[in-house]
């Protein structure tokens, strides 16, 4: 474990995060699917934070990075309790929500919980709902009968190690559907989506705004924008996207 990060328990997991002193809001990244803290838009966030005096926390999910816990005991209903207790018990004041993929979920999900915490939210190539609409919707049927019979798939991933896909994350993930009914966010919500991302469609991000209940949201279609968001451009318009919000 990094040497700066802390912990907290959360329902037998220990929680790994860093949380950097400053004004606010403060700024609280929340990491993809399988992925952490130490990110490049997580530690180019911290940098940003650091140089304008900026409050940031960063955390790890249970099963995910620092945190204790297995990937595949994980579901979208623990991930998201880890991301309120984090909100809840780390920091203090506003927060903007900066949700990478699934974190972009997780975020919606924290500020549906405890919106009078939230100065506003960004979602960085947002995956609401992704187990029900990219996942289970995208497998052929040999994946599902797979899934129902053995409980668990091994997923391809581009990004490293195959994915390990349980039944119980699939059918847990229908009790927090999202973009089934509007979503109030009485706060300026930020979507930026890539329009070459393999993983999310883009038009994921128009969808999303149609059921935000709020007027103040903006989605940011980049042409060239792959999934990850995480090139040099990338991270310069997400600080510009944050200095509007701060």
């Amino acid at each position: 474990m990094e040497s700066s990060l802390s912990t907290i328990s959360v329902d037998g997991h220990q929680l790994a995060y860093e949380a950097l002193p400053g004004r606010a809001p403060g700024v609280i990244f929340l990491p993809g699917f399988k992925s952490d803290m130490t990110g490049t838009k997580a530690m180019a966030l911290r940098d940003w934070c650091m140089k304008r005096g900026q409050a940031f926390t960063r955390f790890d999910y249970s099963g995910h990075g620092s945190s204790t816990g297995k990937f595949e005991d994980g579901t979208i209903g623990r991930w998201a309790a880890d991301a309120v207790a984090i909100l809840d018990r780390v920091t203090a004041g506003p927060q903007i929500l900066v949700g990478s993929s699934m974190g972009g979920w997780m975020a919606l999900l924290a500020a549906r919980a405890r919106p009078q915490r939230i100065a506003a939210l960004v979602g960085i190539a947002a995956a609401p709902d992704f187990t029900e609409d990219l996942m289970w919707a995208g497998y052929p049927e040999d994946v599902k009968q797979t899934l129902r019979r053995d409980g668990v798939y091994l997923e391809p991933s581009d990004y490293g190690e195959p994915y390990t896909i349980t039944l119980r994350l699939i059918e847990e993930g229908r009790e927090h559907l999202v973009l089934r009914s509007p979503l109030a966010l009485p706060f300026p919500v930020r979507l930026i989506q890539g329009m070459k991302d393999p993983d999310v469609p883009w038009r994921t991000a128009l969808r999303l705004a149609e059921h935000i209940d709020g007027d103040d949201v903006e989605v940011v279609l980049v042409k060239s924008g792959d999934h990850r968001m995480s090139e040099p451009e990338d991270i310069a318009r997400l600080w510009t996207v944050l200095e509007g919000l701060v």
